[in-house]
């Protein structure tokens, strides 16, 4: 490292361009550095860090761009020419290469290894996103946007206001190829499906006053086609075929996954577990005092019979029992057999 590594938590050091953006995706502190070889090569690392895993996916795809190749270097990575940015949980690496070589690429793997991953819910990425379909995706096109500045940033088919960013909305876009030619296609992702279905009227609102001027309008060219899934709105636009657009958005099916997240009382719990415990040690036990009873009363009476046979068990005096006789005759009571008595 040259010198010593440069720190801000002003998101204008980060990018003066976009400090908006970074701000609506929760920038928090940013990390400069050069490092040099022997032999006079260079590395230069950005890194910025963001209060939760969207944030630094946010800011990905914000500088993402179509022509970069996919690599394999953290959660997400990109690389062009010289350049590679990637992001591994909350943190946004850019690196310029003075010279690429072979061994960049594994350099930044071991880079991104090494770098902290947040927990719990600021380590997930949001779950509505999954939803764009994977078939006729061009790539490197998606973009994820929290707020106005983002969604300006992109030919976005609705416009801010429409979207309503105050409502805890969340926005994300990718382009795809169809047979009739490309189409965009947008997601708005809201808390409840009732709140997705009062923005739904205001959007279709605008679509039909959009000849009115000082109306938000929805801002694409082409033919756009819109519909609710859940608590998502699915906007297709662009100059692609209605059918192609209408098979677009019928790849957008919201499934609601039901999730038990009720606190339990670890006392109750510990208690009831006890509970359990207790009884199938009792059962145990009372099986084990059975068994041994019954093998120490047979064992003792086995051993009876060989030292005292015939003296303590199975005694002729107490053998005795009650016979019928049934092979015995009859006693005879002075009638003749085939004689009737009256």
């Amino acid at each position: 490292m040259q010198g010593a590594a440069q720190t801000s938590s002003d998101p204008k050091a980060a990018d003066p361009t976009n400090e908006a953006v970074l701000k609506e995706f929760q920038f928090a502190d940013l990390s400069l550095a050069t490092y040099t070889r022997e032999d006079g090569r260079t590395l230069k690392i950005r890194a910025a860090r963001f209060y939760d895993a969207t944030g630094a996916f946010g800011a990905y795809t914000f500088y993402l761009e179509p022509q970069m190749n996919k690599e394999q270097i953290g959660d997400q990575a990109a690389s062009m020419g010289k350049r590679v940015l990637f992001y591994r949980g909350d943190v946004l690496v850019e690196a310029q290469f003075s010279q690429a070589s072979a061994m960049s690429v594994a350099q930044l793997r071991e880079l991104a290894g090494l770098l902290p991953k947040p927990h719990g819910s600021a380590a997930n990425l949001p779950t509505f996103i999954e939803f764009l379909p994977h078939r006729g995706y061009v790539a490197n096109t998606q973009k994820y946007a929290a707020g106005p500045a983002a969604l300006s940033a992109v030919s976005a088919p609705v416009s801010a206001d429409l979207v309503d960013f105050g409502a805890s909305s969340e926005v994300t876009l990718a382009r795809y190829d169809t047979p009739s030619g490309e189409a965009t296609l947008m997601l708005i992702s809201y808390p409840t499906p009732q709140m997705a279905a009062e923005h739904l009227k205001k959007i279709d609102a605008a679509h039909q006053q959009q000849a009115q001027p000082g109306v938000a309008t929805i801002g694409s060219a082409g033919n756009y086609f819109y519909k609710r899934t859940g608590p998502i709105i699915a906007i297709a636009s662009g100059p692609a075929s209605d059918s192609d657009e209408k098979s677009l958005l019928g790849l957008i099916n919201w499934e609601a996954n039901v999730t038990w997240n009720e606190a339990t009382d670890s006392h109750e719990v510990r208690d009831l577990y006890q509970l359990f415990l207790n009884t199938v040690v009792l059962c145990a036990i009372l099986g084990g005092l059975a068994i041994i009873a019954g093998i120490a009363f047979g064992g003792f009476r086995i051993l009876m019979k060989r030292l005292y046979p015939d003296k303590v068990f199975d005694r002729p005096e107490q053998m005795e029992f009650i016979s019928l006789h049934l092979t015995e005759s009859a006693p005879q009571n002075g009638t003749e057999s085939g004689q009737r008595t009256p």
